[in-house]
């Protein structure tokens, strides 16, 4: 394969700035432009080495930066190539400048994710592992981070190929059966083999049922505001964010379309929807945003529902209990700095049997016990991950979904009493969907579409 090259440092201005190189002309490329402190062979530099010096333009022998460069040997490298990486300081035109000269030298232009496409191609990280990466680069959480370097560990891999090689036991068996009816070779029994399938789908669908939680922490929860028109959904919207996202006045329906921020809870992600007031209207425009809070808090995790607690019970109101009445919600009565309170024997409100939230947007009470009561509907302190494996990846869920009809499927058929060479057939599809999974079988064009979600240089 070629030599790649490419800067894997973010653009923009930094102390450090990092040029990556992977291949087989890795080093001979490096010597024509990197000049030593303290010369020493290639072969004599040992991997995991860092050496300083300048990098020169050959053609010039123009300086172009000092720099630091670590040295990787095959196969103990992240792509199992022969690779270096070029610390210079971070200013954008020094890091084109030196890339320049590696591509000029020999070097081509690394692709989205080849480094990593190659470290996968090379057997040093499965696929999960691949997918991992991306994961990590891009969590918004700590947990989400920790799940992702979890799964770069392996973890998941482990637990798909401890199924695996239970599948691979079984199916050596039965081949042996089929193969070699001649020899005296235990014959595997129907009750056996369903006893294997049996444990091979409890292992899979519990892996499956943590899908859940691994969403939720990967994709963050969907929580909407949702309230009648000056309830104070844009107030508390400011004050759970801690800043004036959304525009606050004494006019009704000043929100007319959906305002979608994130914050951290607990350690985990939530997808906070500020709607528009919810009333009867003739306003075309305030009535399309009123349709699209109602989606929106219907299609919610957890719906946050907003009173005034100075009124009455509005009419517009019992369409948000309606809304509320199936769903995981918090019911909060606001403006309670007014000392007005005209909801709390309201019979419908208590028959909801929520949890309900006494605050002032206004002047910042209550705001801290919103946050503790999301911590514990969504039971966020009980994610202690440690060796734990969660899916996260809807691509994984959807072929360990596919295992399980196949299992199903096959002790099925044992129970059936059909022919054993048959069940095979079904063992065969179980061990295709996850080898899917780790990649020990997977098309193309499956992995240039994942790799090419990673960043340059990466």
């Amino acid at each position: 394969m070629s030599t790649i090259a490419a800067i894997s440092t973010a653009p923009g201005i930094g102390g450090i700035g990092i040029i990556r190189m992977s291949g087989e002309k890795c080093f001979e490329i490096l010597e024509k432009i990197f000049i030593q402190k303290n010369p020493q062979p290639i072969e004599e530099i040992e991997g995991y080495k860092i050496k300083y010096g300048k990098i020169v333009n050959p053609k010039t022998n123009k300086i172009i930066d000092e720099v630091l460069v670590s040295y990787f040997k095959e196969p103990k490298s992240y792509t199992s190539e022969n690779m270096c990486e070029i610390n210079s300081h971070g200013g954008i035109v020094v890091l084109r400048e030196i890339l320049e000269i590696c591509l000029s030298c020999g070097a081509v232009l690394a692709e989205p994710g080849e480094f990593s496409k190659r470290a996968f191609l090379n057997g040093r990280i499965d696929l999960t592992q691949a997918e991992a990466i991306i994961d990590l680069i891009n969590a918004k959480s700590k947990i989400e981070a920790q799940e992702s370097a979890n799964q770069l560990e392996g973890y998941l891999s482990k637990k798909i190929e401890e199924i695996r090689k239970i599948l691979l036991d079984l199916m050596v068996d039965i081949e042996a059966n089929i193969d070699y009816p001649e020899y005296d070779i235990e014959e595997i029994s129907y009750k056996k083999a369903e006893d294997t399938l049996l444990i091979v789908e409890n292992k899979l669908i519990n892996l499956s049922k943590t899908f859940e939680n691994g969403k939720i922490i990967k994709e963050g929860i969907k929580l909407a505001i949702i309230g009648s028109p000056n309830a104070g959904k844009s107030s508390l919207l400011n004050k759970i964010l801690k800043e004036d996202r959304a525009i606050v006045t004494d006019i009704e329906g000043t929100t007319r379309d959906l305002i979608e921020e994130q914050i951290i809870v607990e350690g985990i992600p939530f997808k906070i929807v500020d709607t528009a007031g919810i009333r009867e209207t003739d306003n075309k425009i305030e009535k399309i945003g009123i349709e699209k809070s109602k989606k929106a808090a219907l299609q919610s995790d957890v719906i946050i529902a907003v009173f005034d607690n100075s009124k009455q019970l509005q009419p517009q109101d019992k369409e948000i209990i309606e809304i509320i009445k199936n769903k995981k919600a918090i019911i909060v009565f606001n403006k309670i700095d007014l000392n007005v309170d005209k909801l709390s024997q309201d019979e419908e409100i208590k028959k909801l049997n929520k949890k309900i939230i006494y605050i002032s947007a206004k002047n910042d009470i209550g705001i801290e016990e919103i946050y503790k009561e999301l911590g514990k509907m969504f039971e966020l302190n009980d994610f202690e991950l440690g060796n734990d494996v969660l899916i996260t990846n809807i691509r994984h869920q959807d072929l360990i979904k596919k295992a399980i009809i196949s299992t199903k499927e096959s002790i099925e058929e044992l129970r059936k009493q059909e022919a054993i060479d048959i069940i095979s057939i079904k063992i065969k599809e179980i061990l295709e969907n996850l080898g899917e999974i780790t990649g020990n079988n997977v098309s193309e064009d499956l992995i240039n579409s994942i790799f090419s979600k990673f960043c340059l240089g990466k």
